[in-house]
């Protein structure tokens, strides 16, 4: 919720994201089907507070959270509901790019979504005061690194790492987006993709899914734990 990148491969899309949590919070239930609203969807569980980071359908759509909004927002000591929660309302909707217009997030901690839907990709920003939507060229790679943990010279420094990676590949494989969320700058444990600060703040995770034509395939890396796990789905 923390790393997320988008690559466009010919006609395959590859959505990847690495989660940045505290070491003391309850490790993730890995990527299973849950019924949510009468919706058929598949996302790694929050065993804390049972949203998630990081959810797909049946349909294709995809929905990733980040926390944080346009800068770092001051934390507050409670929120109404937790953004995981939000987004499962928000994918379980009829259509999640309609109901991010309707939902309520006040008192909601800011967040960013990227949301790919119908072959659309948009950016989605909740700053705390209001929402803000961007559709994106889904077309073009793109990498996003939480306000919250990282400050803009960094983002700006990772974004140069992303683009260096894709640079002169004429085909970007979802193993190589694996490689790069898990592997780039790894001696570098405050900025890297990988962090541990300190033993208290670590990247705990790595979740992927890619997307061709009407299959799509969930990849899941706990990495405290050492586990991997993947599935495939057919999209309706």
């Amino acid at each position: 919720m923390c790393t997320v990148s988008f690559v466009r491969n010919n006609d395959e899309v590859i959505i990847t994201s690495n989660r940045d949590e505290k070491v003391i919070r309850p490790s993730a239930i890995l990527p299973q089907s849950y019924t949510f609203n009468g919706k058929n969807l598949m996302y790694p569980k929050d065993q804390k507070a049972g949203g998630t980071w990081f959810v797909a359908d049946a349909n294709g759509t995809v929905l990733v959270v980040l926390n944080g909004g346009i800068i770092k927002h001051e934390v507050h000591l409670s929120y109404r509901k937790s953004r995981g929660l939000i987004a499962l309302d928000i994918i379980a909707s009829d259509s999640p790019k309609e109901f991010w217009k309707q939902i309520n997030l006040e008192n909601i901690e800011p967040f960013t979504l990227v949301l790919y839907q119908d072959k659309a990709l948009y950016e989605l920003i909740w700053d705390g005061s209001k929402k803000r939507t961007t559709q994106l060229d889904e077309s073009q790679n793109y990498i996003w690194s939480s306000v919250t943990l990282y400050p803009e010279a960094i983002r700006k420094k990772r974004s140069d790492w992303f683009a260096d990676f894709l640079k002169n590949k004429t085909t970007v494989a979802a193993s190589d987006m694996l490689d790069f969320h898990q592997n780039t700058s790894g001696d570098d444990s405050e900025n890297g993709l990988i962090i541990n600060r300190e033993n208290v703040l670590k990247t705990v995770s790595i979740t992927q899914v890619t997307i061709k034509r009407n299959k799509s395939v969930i990849d899941y890396r706990d990495l405290i734990a050492e586990q991997e796990f993947s599935t495939a789905f057919i999209s309706i």
